[in-house]
């Protein structure tokens, strides 16, 4: 089909080009038996200019005609490039990944964090909560850390995990409102508490010193 619309193009052009051309001749018919009374130069004259007017017509029938297939041509290129819904889906699948698998992906990611975090818990010196939803795990060593480090942190059933892990290793748990919310908000796992909470940690952890001197 391709190739018949090629064919079927190309007979259309030189049909129009030789229709052209035809026009023209055509035109100066009546002027040629006169030539039989005129010199070989007044000929060459008259020869010459009928054949600029028919190169001159013919060259912008073959213009208008090349800017019509160009557009043409582009439309059908243009045509073919569009893709169907699903071939869209399939190449941003294979751009950047299926959202399936990725979201797996993020979702083991998340479990393997959540289990070396969950690792810290018996490690940490004291649970801050608020109390039910929120805890927070702090570490401080005054030999290797210039400030306490948030060792695990969690909301709803995380929160809930880590002060059990916390009760099954003796890890004091203490009720202190305003700073987990404080930690929460602003502190990040892995990280140094935000200096602003420098004081109001130090006394917690203070206490939580005391009793364990106490008690031992």
């Amino acid at each position: 089909m391709q190739a018949l619309a090629e064919l079927l193009k190309s007979l259309l052009k030189i049909g129009l080009i030789g229709y052209v051309a035809y026009d023209e001749v055509h035109k100066v018919l009546p002027q040629f038996m006169p030539l039989l009374d005129q010199t070989p130069y007044q000929i060459m004259i008259f020869a010459g200019r009928t054949a600029f007017w028919i190169f001159l017509k013919c060259a912008i029938t073959i213009a208008i005609l090349a800017a019509a297939d160009y557009v043409f041509q582009r439309w059908q290129f243009m045509k073919k490039m569009k893709m169907t819904k699903q071939e869209v889906k399939e190449e941003a699948k294979m751009t950047e990944g299926d959202p399936q698998v990725k979201g797996r992906i993020r979702a083991l990611q998340m479990q393997m964090a959540r289990s070396r975090m969950m690792d810290e818990v018996p490690k940490a010196d004291v649970v801050i909560t608020n109390p039910t939803r929120l805890a927070v795990a702090l570490k401080y060593d005054a030999d290797q850390m210039a400030a306490p480090l948030v060792v695990a942190m969690g909301a709803g059933a995380i929160a809930h995990r880590i002060k059990e892990i916390a009760a099954e290793n003796e890890v004091p748990v203490i009720e202190d409102k305003p700073l987990a919310r404080a930690l929460y908000k602003t502190a990040k796992t892995g990280q140094p508490i935000p200096e602003n909470l420098f004081q109001t940690v130090a006394e917690v952890l203070a206490y939580v010193y005391g009793v364990k001197r106490k008690t031992a």
